[in-house]
């Protein structure tokens, strides 16, 4: 009898200050409506691992499979970086925003894809907006009641607005965004200390895995945490360079460039170089052009001005969302631009090769699943943010 097929997932979640719970949830929920769809057989459990993980119990493609996926969690370090009052995100915006600009990093930014920085732009023209909407009621009411009296109401009145503001934040998600960009922003493309101590724990929790012997260990990182999965797997690939078992990587709806361009994100763009040498891994890259907050079909590489003669990797191919999702799927993800930039973790009514739940709870590595794949058409490889 075959031995089941085994998998540890390590997910590394973008910029987001949810509770782990939340992915578990939402791979339970999308897992069942995959499973319904392409006739996988899979059962979530509760998983014997380190940290906030769960377990997949599959049958997919004639085998049997079990998966732990573990969360690599830093939603703490993202929590403490939004305790900014709206005078602080105001400030937060000037930061940014003059960072973005003065280091020719938005210009790098439009002349690779429009998309993702017009997603960027959003927060600050909500939140000018906001501020421009305060002043003017502020104003009215300052000149209503008249004279001295006028000023404190007036003062009131803008503040009043603001809050109001921010307290709708859960619609807008401008104050969020914004907080985001600002994170990146703040140290020029570098990581913070909180943030490479992270990694660094990180490593060897990955180094434990990998011990443990798995058929497959894959890394998964989404947003935000497709650059820090990359500097994971060069720092460990560094200091280890046979992994062991299978190791893989897959990037998922990325936004490198956005901290790539940044003028002190050396450390990131030699992880970016490094790790498309190594022959340690198999590192395929996934985006759409239905994704605006992504930097569809990129190459995180080659746009950042990081690939050679000898450059491996990544695969880089396209969710295709036209043709993986039905017409009436894709009416209902019109203009929801995060559920469309999450869509990566969720079932497809019409799965094409890529099928995240095939490949995170199937029996093949993602090396085996993807080979002889070429690229997607369309490929950005121009090396914009070249330094």
């Amino acid at each position: 009898m075959t031995a089941p097929f085994r998998r540890h997932i390590l997910y590394l979640p973008g910029f987001d200050p949810i509770p782990p719970r939340r992915y578990r949830e939402l791979y339970r929920r999308e897992a069942a409506d995959q499973a319904r769809i392409s006739g996988h057989r899979l059962r979530i459990t509760k998983a014997q691992a380190q940290g906030f993980a769960w377990a997949v119990h599959g049958r997919v493609e004639g085998r049997d499979t079990t998966t732990v996926i573990e969360v690599a969690l830093w939603s703490d370090i993202v929590q403490a970086s939004m305790r900014q009052g709206i005078a602080g995100t105001f400030a937060q915006l000037a930061r940014t925003s003059w960072t973005y600009i003065a280091t020719g990093t938005l210009s790098r930014l439009m002349r690779l894809r429009r998309g993702p920085v017009i997603a960027a732009l959003y927060p600050i023209a909500v939140l000018l907006a906001q501020l421009a909407l305060a002043l003017l009621a502020g104003g009215l009411a300052a000149w209503l009641v008249g004279g001295w009296q006028g000023l404190p109401v007036g003062v009131t009145v803008a503040w009043g607005v603001l809050v109001l503001g921010r307290r709708l934040d859960h619609r807008l998600f401008a104050y969020y965004l914004m907080h985001d960009y600002a994170f990146t922003a703040r140290h020029r493309g570098a990581y913070p200390p909180a943030l490479e101590d992270r990694l660094a724990q990180f490593r060897a929790r990955l180094t434990a895995i990998l011990d443990d012997g798995p058929d497959e260990v894959l890394v998964v990182g989404h947003s935000s945490g497709a650059y820090l999965a990359v500097s994971l797997m060069a720092d460990l690939l560094r200091e280890r360079a046979d992994p062991g078992p299978a190791l893989s990587l897959l990037t998922l709806g990325h936004v490198v460039p956005m901290a790539a361009f940044l003028p002190d994100a050396g450390r990131l763009r030699d992880d970016l170089g490094w790790l498309a040498r190594s022959d340690g891994l198999f590192w395929l890259d996934v985006t759409a052009p239905g994704d605006a907050c992504c930097f569809a079909l990129c190459d995180p590489v080659a746009v950042c001005g990081q690939a050679g003669p000898d450059q491996r990797w990544p695969l880089v191919i396209s969710a295709a969302f036209t043709h993986t999702l039905s017409p009436d799927r894709q009416a209902a993800l019109k203009n929801r631009w995060f559920k469309l930039h999450f869509q990566y973790l969720c079932a497809f009514d019409r799965p094409g090769d890529y099928d995240y739940f095939a490949i995170t709870a199937g029996p093949r590595t993602l090396a085996q699943r993807f080979a002889g794949r070429k690229p997607s058409p369309g490929r950005i490889t121009r090396p914009v943010g070249a330094r």
